[in-house]
């Protein structure tokens, strides 16, 4: 018995499109199955899961926030693989794919379909400390200490009405190798208002939907890993912060007890560039409450005066930032100088 209990209809909220995928994969969670992917290349793509790494990026010096360049891949002739395993080999979550990409097959991208892995970014608006987690693009963004780089990982977050924490500073309390899980009653009786059983306890093992590493950070809620090959990148977890296997042995191995930890809500990040560059990278924001998220409209962007008055610098080009506001490609755009 695999155990999906952290699985919850959620959602993403990228694209309608991404909605929809969000409440069918967990559909199929519940049944323990996967069928619409053929077993071959189902084999091949957990492979790739299996190697999902975070993507590095040497720090710009302070005044810089800009990093990195995006790819274009093109899906190869008889591809079966789906979009999670793309999303994985390029150390992306599935809402990062979709947000470059809209439009693409989530289960079977096209063979011969060119599509951006969106591995430029603006580093988020904080400091450079420890971990700071944007719900809102659902990366975690880890900076070593002492270091020249910051490590940034996609990451699965709570689903509407159980929300990851989004202005929260706290600490890593402590580590776990081979956590248990304890559902909470409310837990329990969600479950049990489907007609399906959910332990009280699930002990640490391959039925244990925290995987096999834990960072426990403030009393109730931890960054761990996953024993599902799918859920990066959409917000399916019960409020805690869920990890590919390879990224999250990478944090238990590196952050220390005591590491600080920042969660922000960040959907629209910009940045003016040592050049004169004015940058803007929007993302699809999180809804507010459930009724926003069932409604399957455009959430609405936040605006605050430190925005509107980056928006209103002559330098910047109306048209161009209207658009990026508009298509919410969760990549960084070009203002102008």
């Amino acid at each position: 018995m695999v155990i999906f209990s952290c699985y919850r209809a959620g959602g993403s909220e990228t694209l309608p499109g991404l909605k929809r995928y969000n409440k069918h994969i967990f559909s199929m969670a519940k049944e323990g199955e996967m069928r619409r992917i053929p077993m071959c290349a189902l084999f091949i793509a957990l492979l790739a899961w299996q190697s999902a790494q975070a993507v590095s990026y040497p720090l710009p010096p302070y005044g810089s926030r800009l990093v990195g360049q995006n790819q274009t891949v093109t899906v190869a002739p008889g591809n079966r693989l789906p979009l999670e395993a793309f999303a994985a080999q390029y150390g992306q979550g599935l809402s990062n794919m979709l947000e470059a990409n809209p439009g693409v097959d989530v289960w079977l991208p096209r063979p011969g379909t060119q599509m951006i892995v969106p591995q430029q970014l603006i580093l988020p608006d904080t400091v450079r400390e420890g971990i700071v987690v944007n719900v809102a693009e659902m990366r975690l963004y880890y900076y070593p200490p002492g270091g020249s780089s910051v490590e940034v990982f996609p990451i699965g977050i709570g689903q509407a009405g159980r929300e990851t924490p989004r202005n929260w500073v706290t600490s890593v309390q402590r580590k776990q190798e081979g956590p248990t899980w304890t559902p909470t009653a409310n837990t329990r009786r969600e479950y049990a208002k489907e007609g399906k059983v959910l332990p009280a306890f699930v002990p640490a093992g391959p039925d244990n939907p925290m995987g096999q590493y834990a960072i426990y950070i403030g009393r109730l809620y931890a960054i761990h890993g996953t024993n599902a090959n799918f859920g990066i990148g959409l917000r399916v977890s019960q409020g805690c912060i869920r990890l590919r296997d390879a990224d999250i042995k990478y944090l238990f191995d590196n952050v220390a007890p005591g590491t600080r930890v920042q969660l922000i809500d960040q959907p629209v990040k910009y940045t003016t560039e040592p050049d004169g560059s004015r940058w803007i990278e929007v993302h699809e924001p999180l809804s507010r409450n459930r009724a926003e998220f069932d409604s399957g409209r455009k959430v609405p962007l936040p605006v605050t005066a430190e925005m509107r008055t980056f928006m209103d610098d002559p330098a910047v080009s109306y048209s161009k930032a209207q658009g990026a506001l508009e298509r919410r490609s969760g990549m960084p755009v070009n203002l102008g100088h």
